[in-house]
């Protein structure tokens, strides 16, 4: 008897282990990071290129076979940069694809509609977004910074920079051209302080609908600021509007600088610029100034700018399923440079949680990342009340059909 209850006591521990195993090897192994970003539409150069920034990272990582074996996935919804397709995004990825964490979100519009929703979410369980493609305040300041980790500047600092540089070269009839959303008016905002810094306040401004392509006319845009006689004008919006401006401003005669903030796609811009001027012969693209957040991806003396160009070189990415397969994706960017910054601290992120102080918390795992050098001359800190990581901002302008880093503001002395 006593051999036969040995004997089911231990069939039933058998049955209980079996009914409690884990999750299949795949699930268990693999890191999954949520991205809801534009893959489609007007802006999709912007969810496409941030997407294959890190996925080359990500690529290089899991072919050395992950961190501790676990492969790290991206797991992508396109929102077309609309916000409610991004909040049933989020929704997905956390509840039903239950991500790792929520990363590479793309916009202001998209990602401002969205932290309500992660908040909400934090009430059960801890959920934080991390570095996401917007340098605009409301993730940065309460009731939602606790929730989001940014590796970027933010518009605030874009804009500041932008204006004070204006100003030293005599230039200080700013007028503003920006997407009419919370985007927008981030930037607006930022540059409306800067100013009142100077005690100078905007000359002009004029909107445009978020999802405008290069196809529709600014030319109303263009004369409303015209008007006003601007010596310099700074743009706030995405790459098919902003280049429309641009051609437009041109045509016009408007021949003041022109300034756009990262978010605008810079590449995206001069290539559609670049086309127009092969057909029309006038010059689209003097006198044009983008701010970035990263370094240029020609500075090769960095050495993160030498292992990206090597990887989007020998083994660039797939674009992701689903996109237009007209797009063309680009060798470099600063957007998927970016993505390639993103991928490479989010991954010493995740080193960091399978260590046994930080295992499943992924907040301690980011706090404790203090000086990390990333390759780039600037070194990336988080803290309590520190969640953003970078601060620099760098100016560039087009020469020899590129977009470079601009050395001397005095070419534009009034």
């Amino acid at each position: 008897m006593k051999r036969v209850g040995l004997k089911s006591l231990l069939l039933t521990l058998l049955v209980f282990m079996l009914g409690s195993s884990p999750a299949p090897a795949e699930e268990q192994r693999n890191f999954i990071l949520g991205m809801s970003a534009a893959f489609t539409g007007p802006s999709k150069g912007l969810g496409i290129e941030l997407y294959r920034g890190s996925q080359a990272y990500f690529d290089q990582v899991n072919a050395r076979g992950g961190i501790n074996g676990r492969k790290i996935v991206i797991q992508y919804y396109d929102d077309g940069y609309n916000p409610l397709p991004a909040i049933r995004n989020t929704i997905r990825l956390v509840e039903q694809d239950e991500v790792t964490c929520l990363f590479n979100y793309v916009g202001t519009p998209t990602v401002t509609r969205v932290l309500p929703v992660i908040k909400h979410f934090n009430s059960k369980k801890p959920v934080y977004l991390f570095f996401p493609f917007t340098g605009a305040q409301p993730q940065r300041e309460f009731p939602y910074e606790d929730y989001v980790f940014n590796l970027r500047a933010s518009y605030r600092q874009e804009t500041w920079g932008l204006v004070h540089n204006l100003y030293m070269v005599g230039r200080n009839r700013i007028a503003v051209f920006y997407q009419a959303d919370a985007y927008g008016r981030s930037g607006w905002d930022g540059v409306r302080k800067a100013l009142a810094e100077k005690e100078l306040s905007l000359v002009g401004e004029a909107t445009y609908r978020r999802g405008a392509t290069f196809g529709e006319s600014m030319k109303r845009q263009v004369e409303i600021l015209a008007a006003t006689k601007p010596d310099a004008i700074i743009s706030i919006g995405a790459y098919e509007a902003c280049a429309a401006f641009v051609r437009d401003a041109r045509d016009a005669g408007l021949d003041v600088p022109i300034c756009n903030l990262s978010f605008v796609g810079s590449e995206n811009m001069l290539s559609l610029l670049q086309d127009l001027e092969k057909n029309g012969g006038r010059n689209y693209t003097e006198d044009l100034i983008n701010t970035q957040t990263v370094p240029s991806y020609e500075d090769t003396s960095l050495p993160a700018v030498r292992e990206y160009r090597q990887v989007m070189t020998e083994h660039p990415p797939a674009l992701p399923d689903g996109v237009d397969r007209g797009y063309s994706p680009l060798k470099f960017s600063f957007i998927s440079f970016e993505g390639y910054l993103n991928a490479k601290v989010i991954t010493r992120i995740l080193e960091r949680l399978c260590l046994h102080q930080y295992s499943g918390n992924i907040y301690a795992a980011t706090l404790s990342i203090r000086k990390l050098d990333i390759g780039i001359g600037a070194e990336v800190s988080f803290g309590r009340g520190k969640h953003q990581g970078l601060d620099e901002v760098y100016y560039t302008t087009v020469s020899d059909g590129k977009f470079v880093p601009l050395g001397d503001w005095k070419r534009w002395s009034k």
